[in-house]
């Protein structure tokens, strides 16, 4: 009885993720991209910037897989 007489309860209203949200990738449809990219990170002391071509890979896997929304690579700059 007392869950029907809720009135001043607040409801939960979903909304979609704010553009520039990086979804998980839950079934690992990418994790070679991701592990390559990772890798030259590391070898390069995290400078992104000498990693743009395994960068660029991994996030055309994402969006050939349907893990984000795809999005044309020439947005990102890689060149």
């Amino acid at each position: 009885m007392s869950t029907a007489m809720n009135f001043g309860a607040k409801t939960f209203k979903p909304r979609p993720p704010d553009k520039g949200s990086f979804p998980l990738d839950h079934f690992g449809e990418c994790k070679v991209f991701k592990e390559k990219f990772m890798r030259c990170l590391k070898d390069n002391s995290y400078d992104n910037s000498l990693c743009r071509l395994q960068s660029k890979e991994y996030l055309e896997c994402r969006m050939d897989r349907w893990v984000c929304v795809y999005v044309g690579v020439d947005v990102f700059s890689f060149l």
